[in-house]
């Protein structure tokens, strides 16, 4: 009776289910900064003076910061691990957090802490991929990154939330303390052990390999066009005559669906052997369709558009991620700050390109010119997957 395992079951269950909850928990932290001060712009501006294209301006500093930030944070989870660097990450955005609900007292003091949450985003995304790449089984890892940025819609969920529980009764300052003190709190659900030592890199895997330089220029161009679609969509449907309510209501459509789609696409990556790249290059088409139906008149191509161009067409991260670890396991932090730096990179230029041009010659012709830009991506995905290497 001595010589008979016991069950292991429950105990390889629960640690990769804690894995992916921490996951998700670190990304939503990381990321909370830029989304609630996009939830509490109204309330803000009355305060630190400053227009919607001052707002731009702040998120395209935390992406582009966030982007410069990316592959120097996947080499310190390289060299320190998952856990340490998921912590610094939190500790950052919550310093940042308290930090505007305090000192926050001019327009280019809040830029100036935005940029700090910035390098807190690429702490935090590094570092859970790595968690998720090292605890979560393969078989499992498609749901799991589908999961963890399916998380990130959730923080504009909570910014959103912000807004008439604490901006509107306390003011907003308290809104973005609330926000640190739960931060803090979620220190503790990284463990203290989870993320194991440093993973010693044997090879070279992870570098900026042409391939993987491929699919972040091609990430840049895609998440440019998607950012573009939340930030313009809603102004560009009042502009064309949609009620205002009705308008951020089919954001909210467009963005149910890409938090679906993010978790389902994972769900069927893991039972897929190889292709994900293929797959993300078909998702870019079909969202490059859809952006090019906001350029038609009517509510109908405006529905249908959305749908496609924001919920499949920015649906893709999550895969991508997966991607990238699943084809470089020896590194995968240092590889996915390639393609994340790209990803950041549309994040800050997409909206600060695209939007002049939506003042200049109007929303249609913006619609078009995002369009090309994710089927340029596209094809660019196609042809990275001729350089990078093949699952093992």
């Amino acid at each position: 009776m001595s010589n008979i395992a016991r069950p292991r079951t429950p105990t390889n269950v629960a640690r990769p289910v804690r894995t992916s909850a921490v996951a998700v928990v670190v990304t939503i932290v990381c990321v909370l900064p830029v989304f609630l001060v996009g939830g509490l712009a109204v309330q803000m501006r009355e305060e630190l003076g400053f227009s919607p294209a001052g707002l731009g301006l702040v998120v395209a500093v935390y992406f582009g910061v966030g982007a410069l930030a990316s592959v120097p944070s996947g080499a310190l989870v390289e060299r320190w691990g998952a856990t340490v660097v998921a912590r610094a990450g939190i500790a950052v955005s919550a310093v940042a957090l308290l930090a505007v609900a305090v000192a926050a007292r001019s327009y280019p003091t809040l830029v100036g802490l935005l940029a700090v949450a910035g390098i807190a985003n690429a702490l935090g995304q590094l570092s859970s991929n790595t968690l998720l790449a090292r605890h979560v089984p393969p078989r499992r890892q498609g749901l799991s990154f589908g999961v963890k940025q399916a998380a990130i819609p959730v923080s504009t969920l909570l910014a959103g939330v912000a807004v008439p529980t604490l901006a509107l009764t306390v003011g907003w300052r308290w809104a973005f303390v609330a926000a640190a003190v739960a931060a803090v709190a979620a220190l503790p659900a990284v463990p203290a052990q989870g993320a194991g030592p440093p993973h010693r890199r044997t090879a070279r895997t992870g570098g900026a390999t042409p391939g993987l330089v491929l699919v972040g220029v091609a990430a840049t161009l895609a998440a440019g066009a998607a950012n573009a679609l939340g930030t313009f969509v809603v102004d560009a449907s009042v502009d064309r005559g949609l009620d205002p309510g009705n308008a951020g209501l089919t954001l909210t459509l467009g963005s149910a669906v890409c938090v679906a789609a993010r978790i389902g696409i994972g769900w069927l990556a893991d039972r897929r052997t190889g292709g994900h790249v293929t797959v993300i290059a078909g998702l870019l088409v079909t969202g490059a369709v859809g952006l090019s139906l906001l350029a038609a008149a009517g509510p109908g191509p405006l529905i249908i558009g959305v749908v496609l161009g924001f919920g499949l067409g920015w649906s893709w991260p999550g895969l991508m991620n997966f991607a990238v670890v699943q084809l470089h396991p020896q590194a995968p932090a240092a590889a996915t700050s390639i393609t994340q730096t790209g990803v950041y990179a549309g994040g800050c230029v997409g909206p600060l390109a695209l939007g002049p041009l939506a003042a200049a010659a109007g929303y249609p012709a913006m619609w078009l010119a995002a369009s090309a830009a994710m089927l340029v991506a596209a094809a660019l995905m196609l042809t990275a997957t001729r350089l990078l290497p093949t699952v093992r």
